[in-house]
């Protein structure tokens, strides 16, 4: 698929958004940013609740492609998770169907699968069709956003990468995120190829780096054309020395979903 000249980047303004913002124009993207909030320098992004059907169809009119990473990205109340992943992310849907945008990108969560125990000694890596087992309900409207984009591509052919993100930083902060982390630049290399692969129907990934102690398995993005280049290996010494190994008799070390899965949850992750 020829790379999108266009692309709407909701969630401009968060973490992992203002990493993208610089490294996504370096595959060739035009950029229109999209958050609730201002963002310093860019005086051209628009400014725009996801709850605003009529802001977010005009900040979709136009492009080729989303990459969609707004919402919250933490635990919240029911009501708050309600409004901004799962009635926003249908906003967003309805509005890329009313303009006729056939590619998503959308930002799932290794959340999704939270309570999935984590692999140990030979255990074989955690696939994609494992079974969802939200930890949270932010958990929860990562399944909805992926049973959402199924449907959109079975009832009106719009075609989604949904990435389970583990946790994208510039390094990794603690010795569980030695196995989900995924570097900013191999980030950027992921959502590239989610953008450009051809026939992804609907397509789950997962989202990391190539860790020495890797948890799930990333054969389905690499089928994208995904190729990552780093290893939080060479994070390892320090932050085991700091931290010590994982602890599999400690609910927050067992399972995919880390801090995730103590009720209730335990900040930060």
């Amino acid at each position: 698929m020829p790379a999108p000249r266009t692309v709407l980047l909701t969630g401009a303004a968060g973490g992992l958004g203002t990493l993208m913002r610089e490294l996504l124009p370096r595959y060739g993207y035009e950029l229109r940013l999209f958050d609730m909030r201002p963002i310093d320098g860019e005086p051209d992004a628009v400014v725009g609740d996801l709850g605003d059907r009529d802001a977010v169809r005009e900040a979709v009119r136009g492009v080729d492609a989303v990459v969609h990473l707004a919402g919250i990205s933490l635990e919240a109340s029911f009501d708050k998770i309600l409004r901004a992943n799962i009635e926003g992310t249908y906003n967003l849907y309805e509005a890329a169907r009313e303009e006729g945008v056939r590619r998503i990108v959308f930002a799932s969560s290794n959340h999704a699968v939270g309570y999935t125990p984590r692999p140990q000694g030979d255990d074989p890596l955690i696939p994609v069709d494992t079974p969802r087992r939200p930890d949270t309900f932010y958990g929860l409207s990562k399944c909805f956003g992926e049973d959402l984009a199924q449907l959109y591509w079975d009832k009106h052919g719009m075609e989604t990468v949904s990435v389970r993100i583990g946790s994208c930083f510039p390094e990794p902060t603690s010795v569980r995120m030695l196995s989900v982390w995924m570097s900013p630049a191999d980030g950027a290399r992921l959502f590239h190829a989610a953008l450009t692969a051809e026939g992804v129907g609907h397509t789950v990934v997962y989202g990391s780096s190539a860790n020495t102690r890797l948890w799930w398995d990333l054969r389905s993005a690499r089928a994208l054309g995904y190729d990552p280049q780093d290893d939080s290996e060479v994070f390892a010494e320090k932050l085991v020395a700091e931290q010590g190994e994982l602890d599999p008799a400690d609910p927050a070390h067992a399972c995919l979903g880390g801090h995730f899965v103590t009720n209730p949850p335990i900040w930060p992750h």
